[in-house]
């Protein structure tokens, strides 16, 4: 499930969505603090003096800030420039790759400004140069900490601008309808077996260049070298959901070079989750806040007219969903694509109304605005390779970061028990990581994440009903990162949770970012507003 957000397919580790519709100075570069035992030996070495080599090459070259390309659509004042970084680490001096960054000034006064705060909105394979449209944009959530930060975002590698991948051509990934996710025979898990090796075969074939080097580490790696090209001797970092597992592992390798770290909606960074067991967790975890939305719906029936209690509203659901299964709405929105746009509601508590505002007009008889709303949009060639993308680089990572099972019985095994309590997102999300099985490029072992020699207190914040980064995540990262602080969002589960009005967390997120205090013991805080009808 991804944590990015995705035209209309919101996709933190893996989507449904995705795959069933499918960020000079000698003192910016200090000394490379990387941990040689963080994933174990003398690759890790190599590794630390290729991004010593690569993040001093970039304090000396800088970034040459111009106005935005036209069709990147940021507005002035936001500047946009590339970052150079070695493909492999290993060999600072090979093949390099670009990396797109952009910036805006802090809108406070030079003795007020802190440095460059960057951002990761999660994914992977979310790009981050929306970021600095927060200023731009005049959200109120964030004024306080623009005035004393540039707001920096980056699109990782592989990415949109930066050098991209692809698995497949991306009408071609887009169209609809795919094949239901819940399979009724054993012919049905075979035809996705196939899709998922297929696919696989696919980003070998066209990305096959990039795709040992598309890992997690390598992208913190990156981080660093973008601070540096940036003039920044420490790292400000605000990353939300996948980003927070990107902050982790930047953390264990470069403890020195953080100043402040928030992360958001966090990653369960235990070896043994990434990623095969997170995504199963996630199942249960969705399955919990797609209940919370139906509760809601149900509460409110006056307005939607769907049933007045959970039951009746997944009645509703289930009815919808046979009907999809057997003759496509509109020819092209079945069983997978209406899951990647219900799956929106147990995300983000701003889809609560317009999710079910769609779902309402069907029930009474207007199909058109579910089509409408969950179908693809086969003339928005822009949106569907910006999809297309995302969901490439979401499943390189994954299958890059860690060795995944190989043996379908596992697979077949985990999901069908999984589904029996937990049928919403299970199966769908089952396919989406099924490559990794079969994926054609060298796995890694996941990072050990953990305290190192200077880091600071990182701040972590979490909706306890999380469905994409379960709550359980937050716990373990602050157990690893020591004098961490962990704020909880209790009885909520929006996923991002700094970016919405709080007056709980807001302030304190504000507090960290503008002078690195720290509460002195964890904090509860009552939830956001529920969304309104």
């Amino acid at each position: 499930m991804r944590g990015s957000r995705p035209k209309r397919r919101v996709a933190a580790l893996g989507s449904a969505g995705a795959l069933v519709t499918a960020t000079l100075i000698a003192g910016a570069v200090a000394a490379p603090t990387a941990n040689a035992n963080a994933s174990g030996g003398h690759g890790q070495d190599r590794e630390a003096r290729g991004t010593a080599i690569a993040a001093a090459r970039a304090a000396k070259a800088g970034i040459d800030w111009q106005d935005c390309p036209a069709d990147w659509n940021l507005a002035k004042p936001i500047q946009c420039g590339y970052v150079t970084v070695p493909l492999d680490y290993a060999k600072p001096y090979g093949k390099q790759i670009k990396l797109a960054v952009d910036r805006i000034g802090n809108t406070g006064t030079k003795a007020e400004r802190q440095g460059a705060l960057i951002y990761n909105p999660g994914g992977p394979g979310g790009s981050g140069l929306r970021f600095p449209a927060r200023v731009t944009n005049k959200n109120a959530v964030w004024a306080n900490a623009a005035k004393a930060y540039d707001f920096v975002g980056f699109d990782p590698r592989g990415v949109g601008k930066s050098t991209p991948i692809s698995c497949v051509d991306p009408q071609e990934f887009v169209k609809a309808p795919k094949m239901d996710p819940v399979p009724d025979s054993e012919a049905d898990k075979l035809a996705q077996r196939k899709l998922a090796r297929e696919y696989a075969e696919g980003c070998q074939e066209r990305s096959g260049w990039m795709l040992p080097h598309m890992t997690t580490p390598n992208t913190a790696r990156d981080l660093d070298v973008i601070r540096a090209a940036l003039g920044e001797k420490k790292l400000n970092f605000l990353g939300v959901s996948y980003g927070t597992y990107l902050g982790a592992v930047y953390g264990t390798l470069f403890p020195g070079h953080v100043r402040r770290m928030v992360v958001d909606s966090v990653v369960n960074p235990s070896r043994e989750k990434i990623w095969y067991q997170a995504n199963l967790d996630q199942d249960v975890a969705f399955e919990g806040r797609w209940k919370d939305w139906q509760d809601w719906v149900a509460k409110n029936d006056a307005t939607y007219h769907l049933g007045d209690t959970r039951a009746e509203v997944q009645q509703q659901w289930l009815k919808l969903r046979a009907t999809a299964e057997k003759s496509p709405l509109g020819g092209v929105v079945g069983p997978a694509e209406l899951i990647s746009f219900f799956q929106s509601a147990p995300y983000y508590d701003s889809a609560w109304a317009p999710t079910a505002s769609v779902f309402s007009k069907y029930v009474a008889g207007d199909t058109q605005a579910l089509v409408d709303a969950a179908a693809p949009d086969l003339s928005d060639t822009a949106g569907n390779a910006a999809s297309e993308n995302g969901n490439a680089v979401y499943t390189a990572v994954e299958c890059a970061d860690a060795k995944w099972p190989t043996s379908w019985q596992r697979w077949d095994r985990d999901n069908t028990r999984l589904h029996q309590d937990h049928p919403f997102m299970t199966w769908a999300n089952a396919w989406m990581n099924l490559p990794c099985a079969t994926w054609p490029a060298k796995q890694q072992t996941p990072v050990n994440v953990k305290t190192g020699k200077g880091l600071p207190g990182v701040l972590i914040v979490q909706s306890e009903r999380d469905a994409a980064t379960p709550y359980e995540g937050a716990v373990e990262l602050h157990k690893r990162f020591k004098g961490s602080r962990l704020i909880t969002e209790k009885d909520a589960g929006s996923h991002g949770v700094t970016s919405l009005v709080n007056p709980c967390i807001n302030p304190r997120v504000d507090s960290y970012l503008l002078t690195g205090k720290l509460d002195a013991a964890d904090v509860t805080c009552a939830p956001h507003a529920t969304p309104k009808p």
